[in-house]
């Protein structure tokens, strides 16, 4: 068993790792008409071509050109027009109440405004703050489910007040061990976990759309059209968007999948940079399955 220096040793190696690929991102981002050089977009983040390349190898398990490939609005555009079928597919497929995230299943449960009015007020979640390989996030937990997850974007102290305003009669627990099992289950369990089970809140309408966006497979990017078409809404785009941007559960509800018509990634509720990482990693993941 690792010991607690080892251990934290680690974690902040994988934040320093995130933080560097984040960096690099950005740096693509704001130089992307001059198509900087890889020694360049190294360089951005105080690394030789040579260490800059094991960086994207630990972190994303690819060379960080192939990676690159992955954030392009012509690779977008690709994805995207292979929406239509994979999209249907999923949809089609009856897992109306489930989807499948990676090696996780996912279902979940909402709470009517109603009914939060009524049983909020008695609820007690539980909270702490994790290392994963998109930068630190917030999970927070009742006895009915995760109830949300969220990446920080600016302290863990702003960012669990802002929580806590949307649930302003519960009473919030510290409880890093508790929740430190359910960080271990998304982003670092190596075999098929058990079921992760959600409690949610919001109207029929962002239940609709979030149920949606669990259909959609890792690796596919799909417009906020492609969803409102799904959900029997097409001409709801726009409010297709404003229920994805109210997403109260980051990743195991994969909102950074859907992307603009024109294969822009700008929007997303924990960072543009963050999104792209996301976007980026998963597809790494899926060539790496692919190719085994």
């Amino acid at each position: 068993m690792m010991n607690t220096t080892t251990t934290l040793n680690q974690e902040q190696d994988q934040t320093l790792d995130y933080e560097r690929v984040a960096q690099a991102i950005a740096y693509v981002q704001a130089n992307f008409r001059q198509q900087p050089s890889l020694d360049e977009i190294a360089g951005s983040v105080h690394l030789s071509k040579y260490h800059f390349q094991r960086l994207f190898k630990r972190w994303a398990g690819i060379s960080p050109t192939q990676f690159m490939h992955y954030l392009t609005v012509e690779y977008a555009k690709e994805r995207l027009a292979a929406a239509d079928s994979v999209f249907d597919t999923a949809l089609d497929s009856g897992l109306s109440g489930a989807g499948r995230l990676h090696d996780l299943f996912v279902t979940f449960e909402a709470m009517t405004p109603g009914e939060y009015k009524r049983q909020a007020a008695g609820l007690t979640i539980n909270y702490g703050f994790h290392v994963t390989p998109y930068g630190d996030c917030l999970i927070a937990t009742t006895d009915r489910g995760i109830c949300a997850l969220r990446f920080v974007e600016e302290s863990f102290a702003d960012t669990l007040v802002r929580l806590q305003a949307e649930w302003p009669q519960a009473t919030f627990i510290e409880s890093q061990q508790e929740t430190a099992v359910i960080a271990q289950q998304i982003f670092y369990a190596d075999s098929s976990p058990k079921p992760l089970h959600l409690l949610l809140r919001g109207t029929n309408f962002q239940v609709q759309v979030w149920r949606a966006l669990l259909q959609i497979p890792a690796g596919a990017l799909v417009s906020y059209a492609d969803v409102a078409a799904g959900i029997g809404h097409p001409t709801a785009a726009r409010a297709v968007s404003g229920a994805i941007a109210h997403n109260p559960v980051g990743y195991l509800i994969p909102c950074h999948r859907v992307i603009s018509k024109s294969g822009s990634t700008h929007k997303y509720r924990w960072g543009a940079v963050r999104k792209q990482a996301l976007i980026g990693r998963e597809a790494a993941q899926n060539s790496l399955h692919i190719s085994a």
